[in-house]
């Protein structure tokens, strides 16, 4: 609690439930519905269109929170499959570009399906059926995405001994000019699918784009409850980095999104000798933790209930009890002493209102440690909106030497001929 008097920024906004946790018809009506129909996350590949029979679906069983996950899930599955026969059946016809449009609208209906992470069989089966989509959609409408899997030569007991990664790399890239590079540290339900949507943003400019799930989430193999297993999984990513011939190691900064902005606070500290610089947009480093601050976040702006993949994502099973009463003092950055390091130049951008990680957070930044670049967008939510994204991009274009207008760019980005020509891309909340 940063606020005068030991309250939260926004205290007087904490105690009054969204109504999106209703049902899913009304999450649907009131957040969702206008986000799809401007292609907005959660819905980057997607079209409202492509969720009116799922929604049906939904309103028919009376879908609501708590949600069976399996049930739920399970309204997805025959709608992300028969994009799929499209899409091949497409494919199959020399159609690349009808095909393509499908691969990706299959994508965001299995994303929406494992949203925010996979919590039953089901929604494992969509993860594995996201990833397939996604890359498929992306490498036929000319997008080199490539899965490559990244030596864990830091892992210990009980990880894994690969990390799984989508690099983007830019027709310029060679051994004689190696590229600059992006690390996106991807976040508690936006993973290296819906973050290789900037993918071609960064390519059309020269630049890199390598995205990594956090500990607890994706393909991750980082042990969950391990405060310092992010520190060995960024090693392990940065040594291939500055091993791989195409990549400038020199020119290479990172941006985490929401959770992952935990992360990039985390790496800015932990690796600042080796990243030109860092953004975190959205995320927090030590009063997210705080019980009062999770006390009611069930019922604020995110989609779902954030207690269960929460307390999933940092090790804790589910147990919600447990995350609340013991997640500050094994993860807070401000216990542990991350934030009173030397830290690279550092970026910190949010909306005012956010609900789910607090503002709070980014006070508590700029009084410890090395001094921070902040923006806070008045009035917005989780990870300030539009305007936090623009800013955001435009701050990694400027600290990698690339002259171009952030907002220009992202109109540019090629899934805007799958949309209304009146359209404008940029994100929305929550990547």
């Amino acid at each position: 609690m940063a606020a005068p008097g030991g309250k939260y920024f926004i205290q007087d906004q904490l105690d009054h439930p969204k109504p999106r946790h209703d049902s899913f018809v009304k999450l649907w009506e009131t957040k969702w519905k206008p986000l799809a129909e401007r292609s907005l996350y959660p819905f980057l590949f997607g079209a409202a269109k492509d969720f009116e029979p799922i929604v049906e679906e939904m309103k028919r069983l009376d879908l609501k929170e708590p949600y069976n996950w399996e049930q739920y899930s399970e309204v997805f599955r025959p709608h992300g499959e028969k994009l799929l026969r499209a899409a091949r059946a497409a494919e199959q016809a020399g159609n690349f570009e009808k095909a393509s449009e499908f691969y990706l609208s299959s994508s965001a209906v299995w994303f929406i399906s494992r949203y925010p992470t996979p919590l039953c069989e089901g929604q494992r089966y969509a993860w594995v059926k996201n990833k397939e989509a996604c890359q498929k959609g992306l490498q036929l409408r000319g997008i080199p995405i490539q899965q490559v899997l990244i030596p864990h030569k830091y892992a210990i007991e009980g990880e894994g001994s690969d990390i799984p990664a989508f690099l983007s790399l830019p027709d310029s890239a060679s051994k004689d000019k190696p590229v600059p590079t992006v690390l996106c540290i991807c976040g508690l339900d936006a993973w290296r699918t819906e973050m290789a949507y900037f993918a071609e943003l960064f390519r059309r400019q020269g630049v890199a784009m390598i995205a990594v799930e956090i500990p607890g989430t994706g393909d991750s193999p980082a042990l969950a409850n391990d405060p310092i297993g992010p520190d060995r999984q960024w090693s392990s990513v940065l040594d291939w980095l500055d091993e791989n011939e195409l990549i400038d190691s020199k020119r290479l900064c990172a941006w985490g999104i929401s959770m992952g902005g935990y992360y990039a606070i985390r790496i800015a500290h932990t690796h600042s000798a080796r990243l030109l610089g860092v953004a975190c947009h959205g995320g927090g480093c030590h009063h997210m933790f705080d019980e009062a601050w999770l006390e009611s976040i069930d019922q604020r702006e995110y989609a779902h209930r954030a207690s269960e993949p929460l307390s999933l994502k940092f090790g804790f099973q589910g147990d919600f009890g447990r995350f609340k009463r013991e997640a500050s003092g094994k993860f807070s950055l401000l216990k542990d002493g991350t934030l009173d390091r030397p830290c690279t130049r550092l970026l910190l951008v949010n909306g005012m209102d956010d609900s789910i990680i607090p503002i709070d957070d980014y006070y508590l930044c700029l009084t410890r440690g090395s001094p921070k670049e902040v923006r806070i967008i008045p009035g917005a939510g989780h990870m300030g909106g539009q305007q936090g994204t623009v800013v955001v991009l435009q701050w990694v274009l400027n600290l990698l030497g690339i002259q171009a207008d952030a907002e220009k760019v992202l109109i540019e980005i090629p899934f805007i001929r799958l949309r209304p020509s009146n359209v404008t891309i940029v994100n929305s909340e929550n990547p």
